[in-house]
């Protein structure tokens, strides 16, 4: 039995910038960071007792006899990618729901790679981790996804990333004192706006868009940067403003990703005290992230009362097996 822990990841600048169709040609970045709310995967090998040979469990059961019969885009494409044919029971629990905005799908396909290297003895670097999520979505499930979920999903924390290049892409880790990650994390609050959608569908709009977008494309790419100018700077009210100023310009690449009523939780926050937010992911629901200032909190919380409020903590450490007992048989070593 093998249980891996993925965080979930809150992104503040940079998405869209990601998309390989404007990274190829131009710049591209994100600052974003993990959180303490996770996906766990469990898995092992299925005892051969049973007239299927693998079971999957997550919002629905699949009961199959090979790979081609899973309807789990993930799961069947890692399987394939991984190359294994035995019988596995694969389980699936998400501390927040799925397609929500906090890469929720990315932080599955990298914990499922995780584990299953696990289970046939191997340990990815955190690198080949991401890589290959992003290979596994992109290109053998055809998702319309950019390259930052995977890549803070695998490496956890606080980090800058940055697109394009011979690199493709490059991880950073941003160095800040204990006290002032302290003062930003007790500056946020995450709502839940109670309703879901499916990102790509989102996305392929955008990824539309982005020949007609390439000014706003490059105004984002220089806000991930101000923003880390900002935080290195110990300018946590500017951030939170900046927050604000790239929300309105993400409103723009695609009219999916707002909504009427997105747009009046945001207005009604700003009138309590927010400074800034955005929404969070590709867009059209899930989760909003406010910038408020603690002393400005409780005016947001009685505005905001009918939305669901869920606290959190920035996380470090990045998908991780947190129970690994391998089956004792041969055939499977």
């Amino acid at each position: 039995m093998i249980i891996s822990r993925t965080p979930f990841r809150v992104s503040f600048f940079g998405g869209g910038t990601d998309y390989p169709a404007w990274f190829e040609e131009n710049r591209g970045a994100v600052l974003a960071t993990t959180i303490n709310k996770y996906c766990y995967i469990t898995c092992r090998y299925l005892p051969q007792f049973f007239e299927h040979k693998t079971r999957i469990i997550y919002s629905r059961m699949e009961h199959v006899h090979n790979i081609d019969e899973i309807d789990h885009p993930a799961v069947r494409e890692v399987l394939r990618y991984l190359n294994i044919q035995d019988g596995l029971e694969i389980h699936h629990d998400g501390d927040l729901p799925a397609r929500t905005g906090l890469g929720s799908s990315s932080s599955f396909t990298v914990g499922l790679l995780n584990s299953l290297y696990a289970l046939i003895g191997r340990m990815p670097s955190k690198n080949k981790l991401a890589e290959e999520a992003i290979y596994v979505e992109q290109q053998m499930c055809q998702e319309n996804v950019g390259c930052q979920d995977q890549a803070l999903a695998a490496h956890g924390g606080f980090n800058f990333i940055d697109f394009g290049g011979s690199q493709h892409l490059q991880v950073n880790k941003v160095i800040m004192p204990v006290e002032r990650l302290q003062r930003l994390n007790a500056s946020l609050m995450l709502y839940f706006t109670g309703f879901s959608r499916t990102a790509s569908v989102i996305a392929e709009h955008q990824i539309k868009n982005i020949p007609k977008k390439g000014q706003e494309l490059k105004t984002m790419y220089e806000m991930a940067n101000q923003g880390l100018e900002y935080l290195r700077g110990d300018r946590l009210e500017e951030f939170g403003k900046l927050l604000d100023e790239a929300w309105m310009i993400k409103r723009t690449l695609s009219d999916k990703i707002s909504t009427p009523l997105i747009d009046e939780i945001y207005t009604a926050a700003k009138s309590a005290g927010a400074i800034g937010g955005k929404l969070l992911g590709a867009g059209g629901g899930g989760f909003v992230l406010l910038f408020v200032p603690p002393e400005q909190q409780p005016a947001v919380r009685e505005k905001l009362k009918d939305l669901l409020l869920v606290p959190f903590e920035f996380e470090t450490l990045g998908s991780q097996i947190i129970f690994y007992q391998p089956d004792g048989e041969g055939a499977h070593a």
